[in-house]
């Protein structure tokens, strides 16, 4: 019924497997990978194996209350399997949802990336503000940030952020995050009350496992140096700071606000990772681009996605034409009822193509 999620299935069971392998349980590194996994999948896995087993039982009812010839246990039979087919169609609605929600559902982590657009200072200081309404947003949901690397700008903005997010459905509610985000509002800077217009950029990059971007080390090009900007004399004195180049993609990524050049370049391989792996991804979208009307999910960063006008206090989705008059609300980490509807419109889409499931 089902194919994508009885494949599914298969992983979780070869890897349950895999948890019972004693060479497995002596590589830390490979085991924290394949629990991760593990974990991902298992909700998935019991929804798939508890409908199979319904499905089972429904055909053994239907069968005995086509072969029996007792009266009473004839009206029996068709009664459990009336009420077993009830129950499986609520959980074949389920996994419905399941198969629409697509890999989202299985990723608990992301990596964001939040960066001053145009608008020079007032940008960096939306930038922050946006840095902070998605902290909130976690916390409200329970989920644990950490930032990876933060590079503040004069007036305690934010030039660039990078954090990850991690917990049960937060890649799933933060995936169409990305884009441009534009403010509307008279800037700290302002001195004759003018309302001005800045941007800011959001990039939201499912949190790749070493399972699923194996990167070899001849591909990488490894450089170390002083970190700059804030921080003086304790990141100043030591070349703490890496700069990882992967070769074959050109992609470049920095970090330095560790004063352990150990820890700054596992914190550069995460974000590596995951932008190798929304790479793919995006390759992959765009093959079939043409498939969706109106692309939710693209990802795209120069795509203006949102607006946020302060004076009307109204915040505007521009790809699902949604206005709310609850900025004021929304800054603060109130998103509920905003990703709400963008959950729903994606759902809607992939439930009106069969060929996006």
């Amino acid at each position: 019924m089902f194919p994508s999620l009885q494949a599914k299935l298969a992983r979780f069971e070869e890897l349950e497997r895999q948890l019972q392998d004693p060479a497995l349980l002596g590589d830390s590194n490979r085991l924290t990978q394949t629990q991760r996994e593990y974990g991902g999948l298992s909700k998935i896995a019991n929804k798939v194996r508890e409908f199979n087993h319904l499905e089972q039982e429904t055909a053994a009812a239907r069968k005995m209350a086509a072969e029996e010839t007792d009266a009473e246990l004839k009206e029996y039979a068709q009664a459990e399997a009336t009420k077993l087919a009830e129950e499986l169609a609520t959980r074949q609605a389920e996994l419905e949802d399941v198969v629409l929600a697509g890999d989202a559902l299985t990723r608990g982590s992301l990596i964001m990336e939040i960066r001053g657009g145009t608008g020079g200072e007032e940008a960096a200081l939306f930038a922050r503000d946006l840095f902070d309404m998605y902290q909130r947003y976690a916390a409200a949901h329970g989920w644990k940030t950490e930032v990876i690397e933060f590079s503040p700008s004069d007036m305690g903005g934010v030039r660039e952020v990078t954090l990850s997010i991690s917990g049960e459905g937060a890649f799933q509610h933060l995936q169409f995050e990305s884009g441009g985000h534009r403010v509307q509002r008279v800037p700290e800077t302002e001195t004759q009350g003018r309302v001005h217009t800045s941007l800011a950029t959001v990039a939201v990059l499912p949190e790749a496992t070493e399972v699923e971007i194996d990167i070899k080390d001849e591909d990488l090009q490894i450089d170390t140096m002083r970190a700059g900007g804030p921080g003086g004399q304790k990141v100043n004195k030591t070349e703490s700071a890496i700069r990882i180049t992967h070769l074959p993609s050109g992609l470049v990524v920095k970090c330095q606000d560790e004063k352990s050049q150990h820890k700054n370049k596992a914190r550069a391989m995460r974000v590596l990772r995951s932008r190798l792996l929304e790479k793919y991804q995006q390759e992959q979208h765009d093959a079939r681009a043409s498939q969706r009307k109106l692309q939710v999910g693209s990802g795209d960063r120069s795509e203006r996605i949102r607006t946020y006008n302060f004076p009307q206090n109204r915040v505007t989705d521009h790809r699902i034409n949604l206005t709310l008059h609850k900025l004021d609300q929304a800054i603060q980490g109130d998103l509920d009822e905003l990703i709400a509807a963008l959950l729903k419109f994606d759902r809607d889409e992939r439930l009106n193509n069969p060929d996006m499931k």
